[in-house]
């Protein structure tokens, strides 16, 4: 599961890693967290890039969760393409079956189109079109081994915003 951050403020002077989130964000955050804990969406693992916004959006989803995941602040998200992102859930080790990764556009967007091989026509259309703030992108993979993780090898199952839960505009 690839979960974009939640609507992050722009402060002036605030370098990029420190921004937190907006209003919107903070509202929007713990609605994608109940989602994740109705549909039973319950990772395993939670990666999560060190930038404020990212880790203030794990804040307010994991509570709504009805156990705690085990978490890491992973660097390699933060500011990632699509190459070094694949890496890093290729890198997956264990008994991990469910993973939600906490980051960034453009990285994310680009990284769920590029495993999408099949799956949920109209949710990709909506994905393709934009993958707004707290969008979440729900890729399964039929291998056992986090390594054979592959360009176009998912089933994009959904494509889930605030705004399609009925909780306010996509940003």
């Amino acid at each position: 599961m690839l979960l974009r951050h939640a609507k992050s403020n722009w402060p002036t002077g605030v370098a990029d890693r420190d921004r937190p989130l907006a209003a919107r964000g903070r509202e929007a955050a713990p609605v994608m967290g109940r989602y994740l804990a109705d549909e039973l969406l319950l990772p395993d693992l939670v990666l999560v890039s060190p930038a404020r916004r990212t880790v203030e959006t794990w804040d307010l989803v994991a509570p709504m969760l009805p156990s705690r995941p085990a978490v890491q602040f992973e660097p390699r998200i933060y500011e990632a393409g699509t190459d070094r992102l694949l890496d890093v859930v290729q890198a997956i080790e264990g008994d991990v079956r469910t993973l939600l990764m906490i980051g960034h556009n453009p990285g994310f967007a680009d990284l769920a189109a590029g495993l999408t091989g099949h799956g949920d026509r109209y949710a990709a259309a909506r994905m393709g079109q934009k993958y707004p703030t707290c969008g979440l992108a729900v890729l399964d993979f039929a291998v056992e081994d986090w390594r054979d993780v592959a360009e176009r090898g998912g089933r994009l199952d959904r494509f889930v915003t605030p705004a399609s839960l009925g909780e306010g505009p996509d940003e």
